[in-house]
């Protein structure tokens, strides 16, 4: 009986379970920084107060699955000579030799390495090249949400940093009256960006 059985098994045709699918990820999406949108400016002290500037020539993109912003890769490039603080003279002397060097070093740029997320905050590490200087550097970022529309997608982020000068060159300074110097060494940098999804 036990033969028999055994034998009946033999000839059920055997049942194949297709191994269970995953689906594939989304293809990351390219976001173009929106410059009409967007903002790269910077303080530094000034004697007992602070300075403010601008680049008002910038472009970059950002490469990313919208629900894993911290898989993105960030690449910026900004026109040094697009530098103002508002008073022509001193902003000819930002482009000259004493600080930018925009003849010799006419582009900044700004990639990242890796990002790390919590929520809606980020720390997005990458590498700023000034002056022909490359340094590591953190910027600490914030995503402002995504605003979904029939024309064009659109994201937002904040970033700020604090970078010294001296590290990439820009040394010029002056002592002021009474002791100290002109000019702080520390640069704060903020950023608010503004981008548009490219079609495929």
């Amino acid at each position: 009986m036990l033969v028999r059985l055994f034998a009946a098994a033999l000839m059920v045709p055997t049942l194949i379970v297709p191994a269970t699918t995953r689906p594939a990820p989304a293809a990351p999406a390219v976001w173009n920084i929106d410059k009409t949108h967007s903002n790269v400016s910077f303080q530094i002290r000034h004697f007992v107060s602070k300075v403010r500037g601008s680049f008002t020539d910038f472009k970059g993109t950002i490469t990313a699955d919208p629900d894993a912003w911290q898989s993105g890769q960030i690449d910026v490039q900004i026109n040094a000579t697009s530098i103002t603080t508002n008073n022509d003279r001193r902003d000819a002397d930002l482009r000259s030799s004493n600080f930018f060097a925009v003849d010799s070093f006419p582009t900044i740029s700004f990639k990242s390495i890796r990002i790390e997320r919590t929520g809606d905050d980020a720390k997005i590490h990458g590498t700023l090249t000034m002056r022909g200087v490359t340094k590591n550097i953190v910027l600490d970022g914030h995503f402002n949400g995504i605003q979904k529309s029939s024309q064009a997608d659109r994201v937002g982020f904040d970033a700020t940093t604090t970078v010294n000068r001296m590290d990439y060159g820009v040394k010029w300074n002056r002592a002021a009256e009474g002791g100290g110097v002109m000019l702080g060494d520390d640069v704060k940098i903020e950023i608010n960006v503004e981008a548009v999804r490219a079609r495929s």
